[in-house]
């Protein structure tokens, strides 16, 4: 089943970025772009847009929004295949069930600490934690300029090969399309000593310690994409501290960030992890968080 790329607008630049970056996209990868907007009556976006009157009035207003910044993307993009819904509903809700059957879902982002829009509080991370799809956050000021040649898709990697393996399809999938290198990053601590099992201990001397360990587990699980992609240049990324810390670290050159997240239920709700919570706060780049299988 061919699934197209489906974007959540809600009026916000930041939401209107998003529909940009998702229709060049679609463009890319030769697939259709689907545009979501959920809506309450007297929601707080219709509120703030001074929209006052009844359901009809309101619901009159959101078609004409959507309308409009529909209209946008179909100047730039005659020939993309576009389709809306409008709905009244749950926002995270009808975002989850859209994602459901996207290739993956697009969402603006403001980032620095406060995410707005379709990520309004606690919406964003339920969306993320909820949804089995890969969802993009894009900020306001994203340019097509960004994606130009010499800007990487940078793509973290953890753990074993099958724990990122989603993530690096991902990365490599869209660094194929675009002409871009992968530059896939694996960060490293010093764990407390009694941490390690004799098992480990006889790895890491087998490998001349912790560091080429590390090398050699991050080429062990970017092999099998090197080899299904042979024509994306790759440049793998070792480096000491915090994961978060050393992905931000190299994001100024990132067109993309892709980040693996494994969401977390806890009393208050869902987690959906630092490394992505880290991205999705400080990156200036458009970032995708990939779920695990």
């Amino acid at each position: 089943m061919t699934r197209p790329i489906t974007a959540g607008v809600d009026g916000s630049q930041e939401s209107l970025a998003a529909l940009a970056w998702a229709a060049r996209e679609a463009v890319r990868r030769g697939l259709a772009l689907r545009v979501v907007h959920a809506w309450r009556v007297h929601s707080q976006e219709v509120i703030a847009a001074g929209i006052a009157g009844d359901a009809d009035s309101q619901a009159e207003w959101v078609h004409g929004a959507v309308t409009e910044a529909v209209g946008t993307v179909t100047a730039h993009h005659p020939d993309l295949d576009v389709t809306t819904d409008v709905v009244e509903g749950p926002v995270a809700d009808t975002l989850v069930a859209a994602a459901a059957d996207a290739e993956m879902l697009v969402l603006g982002s403001r980032g620095h600490g406060r995410i707005v829009g379709f990520l309004l509080g606690s919406v964003g991370q339920q969306v993320i934690a909820a949804t089995t799809r890969p969802v993009v956050l894009v900020r306001a000021g994203d340019q097509p300029s960004s994606e130009a040649a010499g800007r990487e898709v940078v793509v973290g990697q953890q753990g074993d090969p099958e724990d990122s393996a989603d993530a690096l399809r991902f990365a490599f999938e869209t660094a194929a399309e675009r002409g871009a290198t992968v530059r896939v990053v694996r960060a490293w601590n010093l764990p407390p000593v009694f941490a390690y099992s004799p098992g480990s201990l006889k790895l890491l001397d087998e490998a001349g310690g912790l560091e080429p360990y590390e090398r050699k587990s991050l080429a062990a699980a970017v092999r099998p994409w090197r080899e299904r992609f042979p024509d994306v240049p790759v440049e793998e990324h070792v480096e000491m501290g915090s994961a978060s810390q050393v992905l931000l670290s190299v994001a100024g050159t990132a067109q993309l960030m892709v980040v693996g997240r494994r969401a977390h239920r806890t009393a208050v709700g869902a987690r959906i992890g630092s490394v992505a919570h880290g991205m999705l706060h400080h990156a200036d780049c458009p970032v995708a968080v990939v779920p695990h299988a």
